[in-house]
């Protein structure tokens, strides 16, 4: 009786009249595969077995054979029953069996899409789930989902993870959304209801333009970077820099992005002045403030002079060093050297040169040179040689040459006596032989004999003569004299063997 029992509790779902049975399964899901069975003597001589759904015929034939449903749905669902036709020895009969309700349970839920936010802003992530839920008997089944935006599929299709990441939305990823899940084995699809999603822009705000040198400070010919950045703001953001009292831009980018940066490459000393940058996402351009950039020219090679009170330098003079480059960003600090060692330095706070005063002595003599240093790299003149003479060795030319001036003096104030004394003589020698041509005879005889000394005025004309051993100009005179012969109206010039002569030498200072 037991064994009966268990027999009727498992045995598939069934319905009999008189001899006709319909046979079904008692416990059917989305997917599962159906066999519906009608079944009934076997001396019947069938002409015809017909399968009803819900009233409605949806199968024939003339003998009885299953009738299968490879993949059950939920329009499976409903009242089932057979019914068979035959002739017997006198007469056509028909059976019908009883109704079988076969209800197809769902495998899963259909799905709903859910979003972390349905209205994100322009930049933020949003999060897509595709939920539902399998039947507690079927918790073992593997589903499979996919999301789509309109007709487009997202992602890379078919995915075990109920969820889609979208990092970063944008204006252009707004729509409607919606997601499907599925089984690979049977084949059993569902969609969810569509969701719409809005993505916000929020507009720039807060723009600011940034230096990559220090205090705004760049060094000519090397490269200035200009980082402009917002605060807030979505979307696609196009900056553009400018610069102060200029037309065109200097450079544009559209990226999605907080900041952006220009470089100029090889920055001149022209590129100085005021910059700015924009930013627009679409709403309007907003500005920057002004950030003034100060380009610094390193100090160049400098010049060196040497300014002495006169062309030989001496002991005692004060003499001007003066250091100046030629270009070079002030403030300029000017070092000064003699034979590499530092005498003093000088600062020009506003550019251009400075100074240095040395009062001299022997051990001055050599090698000088001065050092510009701006901070960007120091630079060195060429070396400039000075040589000193000894204080005393200037004064004693100094005293030779006015002794030779008081000599000259002299040698012309004696020219002048001695030639006026000549003349004087002349003449009183005429009158004399005025007395003796009309008889007189003279009362001295020796008178007539006595020698006259003469003096020229040519011959009182300095020369000059270069001894190059010395290094040194000579000046000399030579005062000659000479005596008068008896007959001095035949004889125009004394005769060189009469001449008498003294020469007098002086060094002279070259100035």
């Amino acid at each position: 009786m037991l064994l009966w029992s268990l027999l009727v509790i498992l045995a598939p779902a069934s319905a009999q009249a008189d001899g006709l049975t319909f046979l079904a399964p008692p416990s059917v899901f989305e997917g599962d595969r159906i066999v519906l069975t009608c079944q009934g003597k076997k001396n019947w001589k069938i002409e015809m077995v017909t399968y009803y759904k819900n009233g409605k015929m949806f199968f024939s034939s003339k003998e009885f054979s299953d009738f299968s449903i490879h993949s059950a749905t939920l329009s499976v669902s409903g009242n089932y029953h057979c019914s068979a036709t035959g002739r017997g020895l006198f007469q056509s009969w028909e059976e019908t069996s009883q109704t079988v309700n076969i209800e197809v349970q769902e495998l899963f839920q259909h799905p709903v899409l859910t979003a972390s936010s349905f209205q994100p802003i322009e930049g933020g992530p949003v999060a897509l789930t595709c939920e539902t839920r399998l039947h507690p008997q079927k918790s073992k089944v593997q589903l499979q989902f996919r999301f789509f935006r309109g007709s487009r599929a997202l992602g890379s299709g078919w995915s075990s993870s109920p969820e889609l990441q979208i990092p970063a939305t944008r204006t252009e990823d707004s729509g409607s959304y919606w997601c499907e899940a599925g089984t690979v084995t049977p084949r059993i699809r569902k969609q969810s209801p569509q969701s719409k999603i809005h993505v916000r822009r929020i507009p720039i705000s807060n723009v600011s333009l940034e230096t990559r040198v220090p205090a705004g400070q760049v060094i000519e010919g090397g490269n200035l970077d200009l980082l402009c950045s917002v605060a807030e703001g979505t979307g696609k953001i196009t900056f553009s820099w400018h610069r102060e009292a200029t037309g065109p831009s200097l450079g544009k980018k559209t990226q999605h992005s907080l900041t952006a940066e220009l470089n100029i490459l090889a920055v001149r000393e022209s590129d100085a002045g005021g910059y700015y940058c924009t930013a627009d996402n679409g709403h309007e351009p907003i500005q920057s403030k002004v950030v003034n950039i100060l380009v610094r020219i390193p100090a160049s090679s400098p010049v060196l002079t040497i300014t002495a009170p006169r062309a030989q330098a001496v002991e005692g003079d004060v003499v001007e060093l003066r250091c100046e480059a030629l270009r070079g960003s002030p403030p300029i600090l000017y070092r000064f050297y003699h034979e590499d060692v530092t005498l003093g330095n000088s600062s020009a706070p506003s550019g251009g040169g400075a100074s240095f005063n040395l009062s001299l002595t022997a051990e001055h003599s050599g090698n000088y040179s001065c050092e510009a240093d701006n901070g960007l790299g120091a630079q060195r003149s060429e070396v400039v040689t000075l040589s000193i003479s000894e204080a005393g060795g200037y004064r004693r030319d100094f005293v030779i040459a006015r002794v030779l001036g008081g000599l000259f003096g002299v040698l012309a104030f004696t020219g002048g006596v001695v030639l006026s004394y000549h003349r004087c003589h002349k003449i009183s020698g005429k009158s004399s032989a005025t007395h003796t041509h009309r008889g007189a005879s003279s009362p001295n005889p020796q008178e007539s004999t006595q020698p006259s000394l003469l003096f020229t005025m040519e011959d009182l004309q300095p020369e000059y003569v270069n001894v190059d051993s010395l290094g040194v100009d000579v000046i000399y005179s030579e005062v000659m004299g000479f005596q008068q012969p008896e007959d001095s109206a035949n004889t125009r010039r004394p005769s060189l063997e009469t001449k008498d002569s003294q020469v007098i030498y002086s060094p002279v200072k070259k100035s």
